[in-house]
């Protein structure tokens, strides 16, 4: 059988919301190219798969190569992020992107075969993923033989069946770092309600390793009990996240006993958790809930951090809410360590696949043992849950006299 040839160009494109990976991962890929196979020509699509729709791109010289390792220091994504679904027409219609009566998946594979482009590397979630996959699929039924590899990208850590997806790591270490500073304000006031809004949609992993990782930083504070300086003001009094059930009256009677003891309560909450309650009111009062060109209820719009303050503002006898939200200040930010090793790591087998032309998203594939490889399309899901049976979570609501509650959907 004939070894396929080896790419003479490939295209980047970040997608999505952003994460603290996509600039180290742009930068990772630039580098490990020009290490090991300096001849392949390399293209970045501006912003996303509109850059691709409208044929907008940055081609990768000697300058840009020599530069690269700059990229690891930053955050977001220097060649820039769109939230494009090429299957939503209608969508890509309204923002100019392709015209009335034009398939977006063709202008898409059109562009790509003008630019000659042998290999796809696409770095966002699982929705910019499997949008590769069937732009993959689009081509191959036209012979056009495009290789996509997919890196993971979400902090809320979802994406079945990847272990853990880049830039997590950091987003919760700086969501810690967030919540740090904002948890002073609880003497600003008596009887202080500070609700984090922490990301996560579906998942609630972010949410809780964002409260280890804080808790953790405590462990390394002193404190002034005489001159009301304690850890339990400071420390974490609740965790909400989607995928534990929430019993609205028995958390308002644990945390209103906290309020009367410490003057102050602290929640951490996932912007996804309670979000088919707060939906339901809003239908219910004749609202239209804002999505995005996914279909995805827009959080910022609806709002969960407030909605919860309301809920538990009068029960626990608050006498002010501040609700603070840590998301895009922990998705823009430069890659921590653990996620620098992790990126290096997937960068190199995603050049290495990309050398034998071998598709897929790369990660530690927790069906195979945990094997970093290229894992098919078709696998690739998102909406992974947290396991609140997790070892070091069940730990940490013991610690703070919470129980863990059923591991069902949250109700109102």
């Amino acid at each position: 059988m004939t070894a396929p040839a080896k790419p003479k160009k490939v295209a980047l494109l970040t997608a999505g919301g952003l994460a603290p990976c996509l600039s180290s991962a742009v930068g990772g890929l630039i580098e490990r190219y020009t290490e090991i196979a300096s001849d392949i020509e390399i293209i970045a699509y501006r912003g996303g798969y509109k850059g691709l729709l409208l044929g907008d791109s940055y081609v990768v010289g000697p300058t840009e190569r020599a530069s690269a390792g700059i990229l690891h220091r930053h955050g977001g994504s220097p060649i820039g992020n769109s939230r494009v679904k090429l299957t939503n027409v209608k969508d890509c219609v309204k923002r100019g992107l392709v015209a009335e009566g034009q398939d977006p998946q063709k202008i898409a594979a059109d562009q790509l075969i003008k630019d000659g482009v042998d290999v796809l590397h696409t770095i966002g979630g699982d929705d910019t993923n499997t949008a590769a996959a069937d732009l993959a699929a689009y081509l191959a039924k036209h012979d056009y033989p495009l290789t996509v590899i997919g890196l993971p990208k979400t902090i809320d850590n979802d994406v079945f069946p990847i272990r853990q997806s880049l830039g997590a790591y950091t987003a919760a270490e700086h969501g810690a770092r967030f919540f740090r500073n904002v948890v002073a304000e609880h003497n600003a006031n008596p009887r202080m309600l500070i609700i984090h809004e922490v990301m996560g949609r579906n998942c609630g992993w972010l949410t809780a390793a964002t409260a280890e990782a804080y808790r953790k930083l405590l462990d390394l504070e002193a404190f002034v009990p005489g001159l009301g300086l304690t850890r339990q003001n400071l420390d974490v009094h609740g965790i909400f996240i989607p995928e534990m059930a929430l019993d609205l009256e028995a958390e308002a009677t644990r945390l209103r006993a906290v309020m009367d003891t410490h003057d102050n309560v602290n929640i951490f909450i996932s912007e996804g958790a309670g979000l088919d309650s707060i939906v339901a009111e809003m239908q219910a009062r004749g609202e239209e809930v804002p999505r995005d060109a996914f279909g995805h209820v827009k959080l910022d719009a609806v709002n969960p951090g407030k909605w919860f303050g309301e809920q538990f503002a009068q029960m626990i006898g608050a006498e002010k809410v501040l609700v603070q939200k840590s998301g895009y200040y922990a998705r823009a930010a430069p890659a921590n360590q653990a996620d620098l090793d992790l990126i290096k790591a997937c960068v190199d087998v995603a050049v290495d696949c990309s050398l034998r032309r071998e598709g897929g998203v790369i990660g530690h594939d927790e069906d195979q043992d945990n094997v970093l490889r290229a894992i098919e399309f078709p696998r690739i899901k998102g909406g992974k849950p947290f396991d609140p049976a997790t070892p070091w979570f069940t730990a940490m609501l013991a610690d703070i006299d919470q129980p863990l509650g059923a591991t069902v959907e949250t109700s109102h």
